[in-house]
Parts: structure tokens; sequence; C-alpha cells
């Protein structure tokens, strides 16, 4: 063979002979086929037997989408015309037969592109047209390689590259759906922009469900075909996103473009259908960082805007309704500001966007840091409250106080989003508020008892029942600030309990009375004791938990009763351990109402409580004695 022409045989002497080749004709399919022989006469015995099926023809396996039978009858017929049938006989091209393959060539891949298109449609009997498409892909590329391996001349259409044929076609079938996907119903307030995202993100799971569920099925393993479509639907999803992001985006176009990037994307594939198909690390980033990246920077710089539009809005609907004299909502019978839930919600929503979508921390401490900054507008709203008095102004105290406990309580779960500074700096201003207002809504009862005070450690306090007043007064008082949440009566009423404590102790210990004799100190100690628990019954029904003070007037008490000096040393001792705040001067003060103990016995027992007092840390909580002034 030369010049990829067939050679004459030759004879034995070397001259060449023409061989007398069998005639062709066109077959019943279409094909050129060498002319058969005549027909046999049939035996009598197979007359009785059924005649055999008649192939269908190419036309016949196109109609029924035997789209692979149809393959294989065009590529024997490309074998007759361009391979081998015998190494000594080859066979003669006709160029009518070529023309006529070409087009039936053409009219299956016609086909096959079209059975492909509809690989997605849930069409009765598409399944099996796509199975049956898929094998002519197969049976194709195995011709191509075939064809790779010969040396002859190939057939104009190879290799013919079917596979390449089969990912373009599912490639613009992708697209196409991709780009015609909308959204059912109504979109309400959505944008463009969302609408657009939306239905493809919809269209792009229902797609590859449709792919796991049934497509998978019509196709070999080795073809991938999750793992392919996954591909095409990232590749067309990237491309109108990157499109999408050439524009000017607002606020929300920008938050829902970061939404399907870093988590509804995500949550697709992790569907339990699809997690176990597809490789959704392999797909890489749907946004390259030089796109990401500003939408995050633009993302944070709108969120922002707006949190601090919300929460200054919140805040100034607050004060309004101050001025306006407007009657405080009441929840469980406690005064109620809706302020504080609704700052950290809008708070709190904005914190768990940028975990999703930024993935900073730095940026997102940015984000709580204006907390910083409302807290000391909402703290001057606060002493502009208390300053402007009037009967509206304590229900408004009482309610931020409630809102003071919320803004504590999230700053303290949620610490680690706050730079250390800025949270020193919310909580140092959270408790100044609590403590003003305590001040505020306390002083007015310290100044109507302020009569009963002054009879407390003088000889009438030990001749009359002055300490019922003082109680009665307290009882009025208390029933007075009711409306406060449960741990912000807890910490008023502990508050209260812990000034009138000390003014008991500070009243006594100023020395008016004077017990002159052991008869005297038993009857002030046996006061005292009653006094105090009577105290401490009437705080704990108040809501009070501060339960170390129970213990200071009945320890006192003691000292008073004590006539024994190494007792009276061991008592003393003991309270300085107990309260590590008294003083030299208090210890002073509370023996010299003992005016029948001497000078050197005072001495005495300071010295044993001097010596036995410990470089103690008074508990900042706790303080007592310190608050204690003496004359």
């Amino acid at each position: 063979m030369a010049g990829g022409k067939l050679d004459s045989p030759t004879d034995k002497r070397g001259k060449r002979f023409h061989m007398k080749l069998p005639k062709f004709r066109r077959n019943s399919n279409g094909q050129s086929g060498v002319s058969p022989p005549a027909p046999a006469v049939p035996a009598a015995d197979a007359l009785d037997s059924p005649p055999e099926e008649e192939p269908l023809t190419f036309e016949q396996n196109l109609e029924q989408r035997r789209l692979c039978e149809a393959g294989r009858q065009l590529i024997d017929r490309e074998e007759r015309l361009f391979g081998e049938i015998a190494e000594t006989e080859p066979l003669q091209r006709h160029e009518e037969e070529e023309r006529k393959l070409a087009a039936d060539r053409g009219t299956l891949v016609a086909l096959v592109e079209q059975t492909l298109k509809r690989s997605l449609s849930s069409e009765e009997g598409n399944a099996e047209a796509l199975t049956s498409a898929l094998k002519t892909v197969c049976q194709e590329e195995q011709q191509d390689r075939l064809w790779i391996l010969r040396t002859r001349e190939n057939p104009p259409w190879r290799p013919a590259r079917w596979r390449k044929l089969h990912d373009s076609t599912l490639r613009g079938l992708v697209e196409e759906r991709m780009e015609s996907a909308s959204m059912p119903g109504e979109q309400g307030q959505r944008s463009s922009v969302q609408q657009d995202v939306c239905a493809m993100g919809k269209q792009l799971k229902d797609d590859l469900l449709q792919v796991a569920r049934g497509v998978k099925g019509c196709y070999p393993p080795e073809l991938d075909v999750c793992n392919l479509y996954a591909r095409l639907y990232h590749q067309a999803f990237s491309a109108r996103l990157r499109r999408i992001t050439e524009f000017v985006l607002e606020g929300r176009d920008c938050a829902t473009l970061l939404h399907w990037v870093k988590d509804h994307y995500p949550r697709i594939f992790q569907n339990k259908e699809l997690v176990l198909e597809m490789d959704y690390e392999a797909l890489g980033a749907l946004l390259p960082e030089e796109l990401y990246g500003p939408l995050q920077e633009q993302h944070l710089i709108n969120t922002q805007g707006e949190l601090q539009t919300y929460i200054n809005q919140a805040l100034q609907e607050a004060e309004q309704a101050w001025k306006n004299g407007d009657e405080l909502e009441r929840r469980d019978g406690n005064f109620f500001s809706p302020l504080a839930f609704d700052v950290i919600q809008f708070m709190d929503g904005a914190v768990r966007s940028g975990e999703i979508l930024l993935r900073d921390q730095g940026k997102i401490q940015t984000t709580v840091c204006l907390l910083k900054d409302f807290l000391q507008s909402f703290k001057k709203f606060h002493e502009d409250v208390m300053k402007g008095g009037g009967a509206s102004s304590r229900p408004v105290v009482m309610a931020n106080l409630g809102s003071v406990v919320q803004f504590r309580d999230y700053i303290i779960k949620k610490r680690d989003l706050f730079p250390e500074d800025v949270r020193e700096n919310c909580l140092s201003a959270l408790t100044s508020m609590e403590q003003s207002a305590h001040t505020f809504l306390l002083s007015p009862v310290h100044k109507q008892l302020k009569p009963q005070y002054r009879t407390l450690g003088t000889s009438d306090w030990l001749k009359e029942q002055v300490f019922e007043k003082l109680l009665g007064g307290l009882e009025e008082h208390i029933e007075d600030l009711q409306g406060l949440t449960e741990s912000c009566q807890q910490k008023l009423m502990g508050q209260l309990q812990q000034e009138v404590t000390v003014e008991y102790v500070q009243r006594l210990l100023r020395g008016k009375v004077k017990l002159k004799d052991k008869e005297l100190q038993e009857r002030a100690a046996r006061i005292v004791t009653e006094e105090g628990q009577r105290l401490s019954q009437l705080f704990s029904r108040a809501g009070s938990r501060e339960n170390w003070l129970n213990n200071i007037l009945p320890q006192i008490a003691e000292v008073l009763r004590l006539q024994n000096l190494p007792s009276m040393q061991m008592e003393v001792t003991s309270l300085g351990a107990a309260f590590p705040d008294l003083s030299d001067k208090h210890l002073s003060a509370l023996l010299k109402l003992k005016t029948n103990l001497s000078a050197a016995d005072r001495k005495t027992v300071k010295e044993t409580f001097l010596d036995n007092l410990t470089e103690t840390e008074v508990d900042a909580a706790r303080p007592f004695f310190s608050r204690v002034q003496l004359r």
C-alpha cells in the first residue's frame, strides 16, 4: 500500500493482474455492501420454522430513539468504507456512500444533542433515550481511539470527539437554564438582583438534585456526571455573579451576594443527597478574592451605617416617649423598656452576619464597638431623666435599670467580641448608670427616714420603741419601689439593706448613748440583736440576697454583751476577720460605748486586734465599715 492507494496483486512472474472484485449494492439499510450469492433452496424441514425478525433499519432505530444501535450501524458502515474486511481484500471507496454516511452521522449527532439537552427533563422514556445516547458517545470515543492506532487515512469526521460534544452541550444546557431561571409567585420587596440570584440558586439546587436522583443512573460511573454537572453549574453561577459585581450594588444586594457565597451556596452541597455525590471543595471559590474582598468592605460599611441608624432611632424613641410623658409598658407588673432588647437584636444580627460573611474578628469588633458610643448617649439620657424629676421619671429609671442588666449580660456573654478596653468602658458606663439609679431611687427613702435614724444610738432608743417607726417607714418605701425585674429588685434591696445597716452602725458608734454598766450593755446587745434580725427578715422578704450583712449587728451586740476580757478579745478578732475594713478608729468607738471598760482594757483589746490583723484584701463588692463615717 503506497500513497494511500491499494496496489493490484501480482502473479508468480511479477506481472500484475486484476482480481475480479464482487459487486456492491445498496442494502435495505441504505448501506453499501457485497452482493450476496443467489439464495439456496431451503430444506423441507426449514419451511416450518418461524421466520427470523428482520433487524431495524437506521431510520427505524432513530425513530425509536435507539441511538446506540443506530450509531453502531454507522460505525459498521464506516468500517466497510474505511476499514479492513480482510488483509488481502480491501474495499473500494464510494463517494456517494461516504456522503450518505456523513449525512446520517449528522442526523445522529443532532438527535444525540437533542437528547442531551433534555437530560433534566422528566418526560416518560427520556431516561432510556439518554442512556442510549450516552452509549453512543462512549462507542464513538472508542472508535476515535481505534483510528488513532491505525496507519491509514482517517475518515473526514475522525476524530469525532463526541465527549467534547457531550460536555459542550451540557454546558450550553446549564447556561441556558441558569439564564432563564425565575422565581415563582410575587417577590414583594426583593430587588431585581435579589430575585435573579435567588432564582439561580434555586435552579442550581433543583437541577443538581435531579442529576443525583435520576440522571446519574443513565451514566457509566467513569463519566462522573454528578461532579461534571456541579462544575458546570458552579461556573455558570460564578460567571453570572461576576457580571453582577460590575455594577454599583445597594446594601441589600451586596449582602445577598455575600450570603450566597458564604452561606446559602455551601449549604446546598451539604444536602444529604448531594454531599456524597459531589466534591464541593474541588469547585473552588464562587467569587475570587479580588471581587469578594471589596464586597466585604462595602457590606461592613453598610452594616455599621444601618446599625448606627437603628440604635440611634431606638434611643430617640425612648427619649421622645419620656418627654411626652407616655405611660411605660408593664410586663409581669414590672416597668419595661424595649430599648435594650431592640439594640441587642440589631447588634446581634450585625454580629451574626459578620461571622458568616466577613469571618474576620477584627472587622466584627469594629461593629460591636459602636455599642460604646451608644451607651454614652444612653447614659446621658438616663441622667437627663433623673435631673428632670417628675412623676414619669421614676418608672423610666426603673425601666432603664432593666436595660442596664440586659446590656451587661450581653457584653459579658459576648466578651470575646469586644476589645478589652471597649468592654471595660461599656461595663463602667453601665455600673455608673446602675449606681446613679440606685441613688436616685433610694435618696428619697433616706431623706424621709432621717428623723428615725437620729434616734438610733441614743438614750431614747434604749427606752422607747423608736425602731418600730423606722421599720414601718422602710416597709412603706419598699412597697413604693415595686416595679423592677427580679434581678434589679434584688440589687436595689441589697443596696438599701447595706445603706440602712451602715446608717444604724454609724449612729450607734457615734457614742451618744453611754452604757455604764453590765445591765445597760446587755440590754443594748439584746436590742441590737433583735433589730438586726428584724431588718434581715424585712429585706429578705423584699428580695435582698445580701446575707453577709446579717452577721454585722449580732457580732457588734456580742462585743457589747461580753464582760470577760479574753472573750471580748476573741470576739473583736473574729469581727475583724469577718470584716477586714474594720479600722482601729471603728473599734475604739465601739469599745467607748462600754464606759465601765478601763482605758487599759481597751488598749489590750485593741492591741490584740492589731496583732491579729492580717493583710486581708477587702472584697470590693462588700465594703462595710469603710462606709461608716465617724465624727
